[in-house]
C-alpha cells in the first residue's frame, strides 16, 4: 500500500496515496464536524458554511477563487454530511500546491461578506424548498427525525427556512472557530502527489490553526417512532427502519452484508420478491447507515396507493426470513460484490482520497485494503442471521411515509408482527 501519514504539531493529519502513473491528483480537507455538531440555533450552518467558503477571502474574491482553479483546468467542490464536511479539488500534478493554498485560504480567511451571505441564504432557502418538493428526499429527512427525535443527529442537513435566515457572519465565524481545529481536520490526497511536499505546504498554510478544543457531539440515542405526511403525490414513499450498528461495533460488517443480501441489487431478496415476482413497486432497496456511535438499517420503497397495504407485510415476511434462511452462497456473493466495489474504487484518486480521510476520522488511521477485505471475508451466514434477528426483532421500529399512505400500517403493529 502506497499510503503515507504525517501528524502535524497542530494535530492535523496529512495522508497521501501516491499513484505516480497518473497526471493528476485529488486532494481535500475533511473536517470532523457536520450537522450533528450544530447547536439548536445553528441548524443548517454546516451546510451554509460549505457554500460560503467559496464566496471570498481576505485575498481572493469569489470570482478569483473560481478563476484560480479553473485557469489550470481544475475544479473545486464540497459536501456536508451528518458527521463530516469535506472541501476538495482535482488538479494536474503540477498544481497541487495551488489547490492546497486555495483550500487553506477558504478554510481560514473567508470573510463571510454580508451581501454574499444574504444571497447564499436565499439559495439555500430555495434548496430546502426543492428538497421538500421531492418526496424521494423528504421521506429520508422524516425518517431520520423519527429515529432520533429532538437530537442534532436527527435534524436535516439543510436546516429550516427560519434557522438559515437567522444566520449572521458572526454566527458562522463562531461555529467555525469552535469546530474547525487541527485535531478535527485531515488533509488527504491521492494521485500523482509528493507526500513530503504536501506536508510542507500544510505546515505553512495551516500554521495558525488552533490545535484542539472542538466539543464532542451529543451522543446519539436511537428511539424509533413514525412521521407521516399525507399528500396528493401519486406514489407513496415509505422508509421502514431499525437501529443499525456503529462503525466501530462488532456487527458493522455483518449489517453491511445483510443490507446487500436483502436489497442491494437486482438479485437481492426484496427486489426479486417485491418487484419481480409481485410487481408491487418500481423501486425497493435496503440500506445501512453507520455513524460514530449509532446506526440505522432501513428499507425504502415507492408504490401506488392501492399497493401500500400489501407492500409492508411482504417486506416484513422477507425480514423474518432473513433471520433464518440467509445462505452461505448469498453471503459469498455479497462479499464478492463488496470486494469488487472496494477494488474498483481504488482506480479513482478522488475516491481514494475520500476513503483515506474518512478512515482517519472514523478509526484514527488508514485501513489497508487487505485488512478490510479480510474483515468482510470473516462474515458468515450464521453471523448475518444473528445480526438480522437482533436488528429486526429486538428494538424499536422507525417508519416514515409521504403521499397516499392512509392504508400504511402503524409502527406499533409492525413491531408486534416482527416480534411474534
Amino acid at each position: 500500500m502506497s499510503v503515507r501519514s504525517t501528524s502535524l504539531d497542530n494535530g492535523m493529519v496529512v495522508l497521501t496515496d501516491d499513484m505516480p502513473h497518473l497526471e493528476s491528483a485529488s486532494l481535500g480537507v475533511w473536517v470532523k464536524a457536520g450537522a450533528r455538531s450544530e447547536r439548536k440555533a445553528e441548524h443548517g450552518i454546516s451546510h451554509l458554511l460549505e457554500h460560503m467558503a467559496f464566496k471570498g477571502t481576505k485575498t481572493r474574491t469569489s470570482l478569483q477563487i473560481a478563476e484560480a482553479i479553473e485557469n489550470v483546468g481544475g475544479d473545486l467542490n464540497a459536501a456536508t454530511s451528518i458527521e463530516h464536511t469535506g472541501y476538495f479539488a482535482r488538479v494536474l500534478k503540477d498544481d497541487v500546491v495551488l489547490a492546497a493554498d486555495i483550500l487553506a485560504d477558504i478554510l481560514q480567511n473567508s470573510t463571510f461578506d454580508e451581501d454574499e451571505l444574504a444571497r447564499e441564504k436565499q439559495v439555500i432557502v430555495q434548496e430546502i424548498g426543492a428538497a421538500r418538493d421531492n418526496p424521494d428526499d423528504h421521506v429520508f429527512d422524516l425518517f431520520q427525525e423519527a429515529a432520533y427525535p429532538t437530537q442534532p443527529i436527527g435534524r436535516t442537513i439543510l436546516g429550516t427556512v427560519d434557522s438559515v435566515r437567522a444566520f449572521t457572519p458572526e454566527t458562522v465565524r463562531k461555529y467555525m472557530r469552535r469546530n474547525y481545529v487541527g485535531d478535527h481536520m485531515v488533509i488527504a490526497a491521492a494521485g500523482n502527489v509528493d507526500h513530503d511536499g504536501l506536508v510542507e505546504v500544510a505546515k505553512q498554510r495551516f500554521a495558525d490553526l488552533a490545535p484542539s478544543g472542538a466539543p464532542a457531539p451529543q451522543r446519539a440515542e436511537y428511539r424509533g417512532g413514525q412521521e407521516r405526511l399525507v399528500s396528493d403525490h401519486e406514489q407513496a414513499h415509505i422508509v421502514l427502519g431499525f437501529e443499525g450498528r456503529a462503525y466501530n461495533s462488532d456487527g458493522f460488517y455483518a449489517a453491511q452484508v445483510l443490507a446487500s443480501v436483502l436489497g442491494g441489487g437486482m438479485s437481492s431478496r426484496l427486489f426479486q420478491e417485491i418487484r419481480e415476482k409481485r410487481g408491487l413497486c418500481y423501486s425497493v432497496y435496503s440500506f445501512h447507515w453507520a455513524f460514530a456511535d449509532s446506526g440505522v438499517f432501513g428499507v425504502a420503497a415507492a408504490t401506488g396507493e392501492d399497493e401500500v397495504s400489501e407492500l409492508i407485510p411482504v417486506v416484513l415476511d422477507e425480514l423474518r426470513r432473513a433471520t433464518e434462511t440467509i445462505s452461505d452462497d448469498e453471503v459469498v456473493r455479497v462479499r464478492n460484490q463488496i470486494r469488487a466495489g472496494l477494488l474498483m474504487s481504488l482506480e479513482s484518486p478522488s475516491a481514494r482520497a475520500g476513503q483515506l480521510a474518512r478512515q482517519q476520522i472514523l478509526w484514527g488511521r488508514p485501513i489497508p485494503m487487505a485488512e478490510t477485505v479480510e474483515r468482510i471475508n470473516r462474515i458468515t451466514a450464521q453471523r448475518v442471521r444473528e445480526v438480522a434477528e437482533q436488528i429486526f426483532t429486538k428494538g424499536a421500529v422507525t417508519l416514515a411515509g409521504i403521499g397516499p399512505i392512509d392504508r400504511l400500517a402503524d409502527v406499533e403493529s409492525i413491531g408486534e408482527t416482527l416480534q411474534r
